[in-house]
C-alpha cells in the first residue's frame, strides 16, 4: 500500500495535472484581436507582428528606446498640494492618489530626464498613461515648467512625449491653468532658441491637446494614435453628423496638416535624430557672427 501511495500515485498525478501558465504570456491586439507571445511583441517594440497597431509603451520602456545605449538620468520634481480642492467623488482624491502612487511608485503623471540622443544632450518630459489616464494637474505643470527650464539651463532641445486624457478633473480650474503656465514653458524654450519637439503617442486628448502638446515645431506622431479634443462619440452627438473613418487619428491628422510627420516606432529614434542634428545646424546658422562687410 505504501508503494502505491508514495511511488505509483504521484506520477499519476504528475502525469495529469495542470502546469499552471502564467496569465502574461500572450497578449491580444486590440486592434486585430490577434493573440501575441509577450516575447515576440516586446522584440517588435510592442507593434503588432500581425497589422502593426501600435501598443502603448511604458514611460520607461520609451525612454530607453530614444535615449543613446538606454541610459538617461531623472529629475526630482517639485512637490505640491496633494489636495488643493479637497476633492471627493466615490473616494476622497488624497486616497485616490495614495493607491495610484502604490500601484505605480510614481507620484504623478509626468517624468522628466536628461541624457543624449545621438550623442546631442536632450531633455524629454513623458507622460505615464498608467498614472490615472495621464491626466495633467498641478503637478504636471509643474513638471512641464521643470523640464523647459532644464532644456534651458542645458541649451538642450526639449522632447514632449504625451500620452493623456485631458485636464484632471479632481484639481478643476487648478488643472485647467496648467494649459497656459504649459504654453509659457514652452514659450522660454523657443524663446532660447532651442528646438521643442512633440511625439503624439495614444492617445493625446482633452487639454493636453489643447495646449503645449500642438504647439512643436516639430510635430511627429505614432502609427494610428487617437489625437483630438473631445471624444468621437461627444464629437458626434454634438454635431448629429457621422465623423469621417480615421477622424482622430494621427494619419487623418497628417493628412489635413496638424502634425508633420507619422513615424513608426522602429524608425521613430533615428528620425527624432536626424531632426534635431538639422534644427542644430539651422540654430548654429542663425547665431553665427556676421562676417565683416557682409553688411
Amino acid at each position: 500500500m505504501s508503494w502505491l501511495t508514495n511511488f505509483v500515485r504521484p506520477k499519476i498525478q504528475a502525469l495529469v495535472r495542470k502546469t499552471d501558465v502564467p496569465d502574461n504570456l500572450w497578449e491580444k491586439c486590440p486592434a486585430c484581436s490577434q493573440m501575441i507571445f509577450h516575447r515576440d511583441l516586446e522584440a517588435n517594440l510592442r507593434v503588432c507582428t500581425h497589422c502593426g497597431h501600435h501598443l502603448r509603451l511604458s514611460w520607461r520602456r520609451r525612454l530607453e528606446l530614444l535615449f543613446d545605449e538606454g541610459k538617461f538620468e531623472r529629475i526630482d520634481l517639485p512637490k505640491g498640494d496633494a489636495d488643493p480642492l479637497k476633492f471627493r467623488d466615490r473616494k476622497r482624491y488624497v486616497d485616490r492618489l495614495k493607491e495610484t502612487q502604490a500601484k505605480t511608485g510614481e507620484q504623478d503623471a509626468i517624468v522628466v530626464a536628461h541624457g543624449t540622443m545621438g550623442g546631442q544632450a536632450t531633455v524629454i518630459a513623458a507622460f505615464n498613461f498608467e498614472f490615472m489616464a495621464g491626466s495633467m494637474g498641478k503637478a504636471v505643470g509643474d513638471g512641464l515648467i521643470a523640464a523647459a527650464r532644464l532644456a534651458v539651463e542645458k541649451r538642450a532641445p526639449l522632447i514632449v512625449i504625451p500620452a493623456s486624457g485631458g485636464a484632471r478633473m479632481q484639481e478643476g480650474i487648478i488643472s485647467l491653468m496648467q494649459m497656459p503656465r504649459s504654453i509659457i514653458a514652452v514659450d522660454e524654450v523657443k524663446e532660447a532658441g532651442l528646438p521643442y519637439i512633440v511625439l503624439l503617442t495614444d492617445p493625446t486628448t482633452g487639454g493636453v491637446s489643447a495646449s503645449f502638446a500642438m504647439l512643436g515645431d516639430i510635430q511627429i506622431a505614432e502609427p494610428g494614435a487617437v489625437i483630438g479634443f473631445a471624444g468621437a462619440r461627444v464629437i458626434e452627438e454634438t454635431i448629429r453628423e457621422k465623423l469621417p473613418e480615421g477622424f482622430q487619428r494621427a494619419e487623418y491628422l497628417l493628412d489635413h496638416g496638424m502634425v508633420d510627420l507619422v513615424s513608426p516606432r522602429i524608425e521613430l529614434r533615428d528620425t527624432l535624430i536626424r531632426i534635431l542634428r538639422l534644427l542644430g545646424q539651422r540654430r548654429l546658422q542663425n547665431t553665427s557672427p556676421v562676417p565683416y562687410g557682409a553688411i
